[in-house]
């Protein structure tokens, strides 16, 4: 028997304008972002809600901002350090501002991306609401609560983390996401209002399903007409549609059809966008207007033959992701986000599953915009609790909430092509999974039925009660890898994907031998770190996992040739803030990444990079400075068969790939000097990669992934610090202490090495270099200039880079 799950569908992104709109080019909805000038108090206080409240002693930042970043680590924190061993605690924000007479008619509503946790808000001392889950995106309407013309109106936001843990991983405290005010017409596109499909695709046209939900506020029974309006990328018409309607004072959703004739469809490869206008008009004048961003492209996965995208077969080949950005925490950075978008898409990875809660509206921005496949997940746990304070406590007043504005928030983005409505949930042990999956995916269904719904189990299994449920469309494998090969015979009918694969773990830079030997660590959780090393690292060679995981190497082995197998997602691509396996204090941050914290590849990236892409790719390693006498375990990552390797000018063999194994290797003694390794296509050599001993640190160098930044006080510049010694080497094993000076039209934002036991602070102008590199963040201003750092180290030669932050 054949299944296949298929959905032909044109997504749209909720992507409002963050500028404000005229009337005169026929934008009337003006929605702002909300983010500077807010007053901040660590620590909680009574009436705080008050306006009266006289804050100016409160320091004045702008958000997103997350408090817990700036503190100092402990292990006696009482998130721990799978949160991060950082502080949580309770924290106040204040705003004040202005509305002016003008907008005394207007629908006024404030708009949160996300703040963590427990937030409570309140607008001139009224009280509008609480939210407990911090992953979330809410709004409430300000309207009848405000003041018009000079008197000032005072928003209040008391966020409660204290109780902790709550998270299994480093959570951030604060309004740690985006906040935008919108005011609009009292008749109006309801927010995340618009839900469209595509019934039919072709390649000569595209039939267009549009949902509109409007809202009118007014008392009385308005007359109007909805326009829908398609735009390709470079700002032409393509299709468009009007219908008259007739609103009480109530909510409706407007059905509509549109067709685009030759639509460019969107994929991971040309992620094609087009853009909707939906225009309400009265009396011919538009009153409100909502811009969407939207891809056309159909779907299916097959049980046999995997995952289809636009009829042609694609691999999933994804990683997953926590919401953490290393240095900057929780606060939400669209630059920061892109550039680990960048660094994985360099590596091949072409899906991100968002563990294990809702992401922010600007990773999926993103993700549209760069061709990414999204497995968008809503929950960590259900009803029972895997963290002592965790969302378990509030799931009976909130899931369905909470999962209804999830779903409607990023149903209209084309990057996500799977629902997950948990991950390794508790219920699934017992029967209590069985109807609260049937619920949920329900739930899901009743506002988006053209995506399939998945979970993330760790005992994916017949008798597993979140499979008997019958509530999912693929069967989401964390890890058993070593089961996938039996799935077609265990699951009649059934269409699978590894949700979680590997947590292979390593140190940047760390080399541990004999590299050929496999370690599970820890071997059990009562004594998880008596294999450890002094030093708390572990061996960057691909040999070691978590007991419950596998290596890179055998993980894509299961994977690679099995198209049945429709993905993966390695957890994960980057290193993250808590959750530090397989050792405790004094680390911080994991070692699951193919990539460290501050960005920095680890050696297994270039293996991804050899399989998952066209490159022309030769990585060989470890670095060459070790003792005489030693002998050192050479390997070679390549995308050719064949490398041969050579010591100072002598050949030591040249070596093909064995069957179902993605390095060569060779065990050398040591003589300082020179390894080259040369790979070989056709018996042509066509790549040469060489490593010298390095000497004594001598100088610092700067690398800057852009020169060219906005002055928009968002954009980031990712400097990399590197240790040379006189000849230009990078010194292996420096950890030289590095000062930096800054001055011009940017400040630090953060900075970085990516071990996972420095308990530096992130938040300073300094930092010590690990294994030969260190990370510095300059982020800009609001205004335009040059930025100059400088950096210092003592008994080295310094370095200087200059940055242009420019107006658009």
């Amino acid at each position: 028997m054949r299944k296949s799950i298929s959905s032909s569908l044109c997504l749209f992104s909720v992507f409002l304008l963050l500028a404000s709109c005229n009337a005169k080019e026929g934008h009337v909805r003006n929605v702002s972002l909300f983010t500077s000038g807010w007053q901040f108090h660590l620590g909680d206080i009574d009436d705080g809600h008050l306006p009266e409240l006289d804050d100016s002693e409160w320091r004045t930042l702008n958000i997103p901002h997350d408090w817990s970043i700036e503190g100092e680590f402990s292990q006696d924190h009482p998130a721990g350090v799978g949160g991060g061993a950082l502080p949580g605690g309770v924290g106040w924000y204040r705003k004040s501002f202005t509305v002016p007479e003008s907008d005394s008619g207007k629908v006024i509503s404030i708009e949160f991306d996300g703040i963590y946790r427990n937030s409570e808000v309140w607008i001139n001392g009224e009280y509008l609401g609480k939210r407990p889950n911090g992953y979330i995106s809410f709004r409430y309407d300000l309207s009848s609560h405000l003041n018009f013309g000079e008197q000032k109106n005072t928003i209040s936001v008391r966020i409660d983390n204290s109780q902790q843990p709550n998270s299994r991983w480093y959570s951030g405290s604060g309004i740690y996401r985006n906040v935008r005010l919108v005011k609009t017409h009292p008749l109006y596109v309801d927010q995340w209002g618009t839900y469209i499909t595509t019934p039919e695709i072709n390649e000569n046209g595209a039939l267009v399903m549009v949902e509109t939900q409007i809202i009118n506020s007014l008392p009385d029974a308005q007359q109007f007409t909805l326009t829908t309006i398609l735009y390709n990328e470079e700002g032409r018409e393509v299709a468009s549609v009007t219908s008259d309607q007739q609103l009480i004072n109530d909510s409706e959703i407007i059905k509509q059809e549109l067709e685009v004739t030759e639509p460019l469809l969107w994929s991971v490869d040309e992620p094609n966008l087009y853009t909707a206008l939906s225009q309400v008009r009265q009396n011919g004048e538009v009153i409100d207007d909502y811009k969407t961003r939207f891809g056309i492209r159909n779907f299916h996965f097959d049980r046999e033959n995997g995952f289809f995208l636009n009829n042609e077969h694609v691999k999933i080949l994804g990683v997953c992701e926590h919401h953490d950005l290393g240095a900057l925490g929780a606060a939400v950075n669209k630059r920061a986000i892109e550039r680990r978008l960048e660094i994985l898409k360099d590596m091949g990875v072409n899906a991100i599953r968002t563990t294990h809660n809702p992401p922010s509206t600007e990773l999926l921005q993103l993700t549209d915009e760069m061709g990414f496949i999204v497995m968008d997940e809503a929950f960590d746990s259900w009803k029972k609790n895997k963290t002592e304070f965790g969302y378990y406590q509030d799931w009976d007043n909130w899931y369905k909430q909470d999962l209804q504005d999830f779903i409607r928030r990023d149903r209209n983005h084309p990057s996500v092509i799977m629902w997950s409505i948990g991950n390794e949930i508790l219920e699934q042990w017992d029967s209590t999974g069985t109807p609260m999956a049937k619920e949920l995916a329900g739930i899901v269904r009743d506002l988006d039925n053209t995506r399939p719904i998945t979970s993330g189990m760790n005992d994916p299994e017949p008798h597993n009660s979140l499979i008997k449920s019958g509530s999912l469309d693929l069967i989401g494998f964390n890890y058993k890898h070593k089961a996938f090969k039996d799935f077609l015979n265990k699951f009649p009918g059934e269409i699978m994907i590894g949700a979680e694969t590997s947590s292979a773990l390593a140190t940047r830079g760390e080399y541990h031998m004999p590299s050929d030997s496999i370690m599970r660590w820890p071997e059990a959780w009562d004594k998880p770190f008596e294999d450890g090393t002094e030093d708390f690292t572990v061996s960057s060679y691909d040999n070691v996992s978590a007991p419950w995981g596998s290596t890179h190497e055998e993980t894509w082995r299961e994977v690679k040739d099995r198209d049945f197998v429709s993905g993966m997602f390695i957890w994960t691509g980057f290193d993250y803030l808590g959750e530090p396996t397989p050792y405790s204090w004094p680390a911080r941050s994991s070692y699951f990444g193919v990539i460290d914290l501050a960005g920095f590849p680890k050696d297994a990236y270039y293996m991804y990079q050899s399989e998952w892409t066209d490159k022309d790719v030769l990585h060989v390693f470890p670095h060459w400075n070790w003792t005489e006498g030693d002998t050192v375990d050479v390997w070679a990552y390549s995308s050719t068969q064949e490398v041969e390797l050579f010591l100072n000018g002598n050949s030591l063999g040249r070596k093909a790939k064995a069957e179902d194994v993605f390095h060569t290797q060779w065990r050398v003694p040591y003589q300082s000097g020179t390894i080259k390794a040369v790979a070989y296509k056709d018996e042509a050599p066509t790549l040469t990669k060489e490593i010298t001993t390095a000497g004594a640190p001598y100088k610092l160098r700067l690398n800057p992934d852009r020169t060219s930044l906005m002055a928009d006080g968002q954009d980031i510049s990712f400097i990399k610090v590197e240790i040379l010694d006189r000849e230009g080497n990078i010194v292996p094993k420096a950890s030289n202490k590095i000062s930096f000076n800054i001055s011009g039209a940017g400040f630090i934002a953060g900075v970085d090495n990516g071990n996972p036991i420095s308990h530096e602070p992130f938040k300073a102008n300094y930092r010590n270099a690990f294994n030969g590199l260190g990370l510095v963040m300059i982020q800009t201003e609001e205004v335009p200039g040059t930025i100059t750092l400088e950096a210092v180290s003592e008994d080295l030669e310094g370095a200087e880079v200059v940055l242009e932050s420019k107006l658009k």
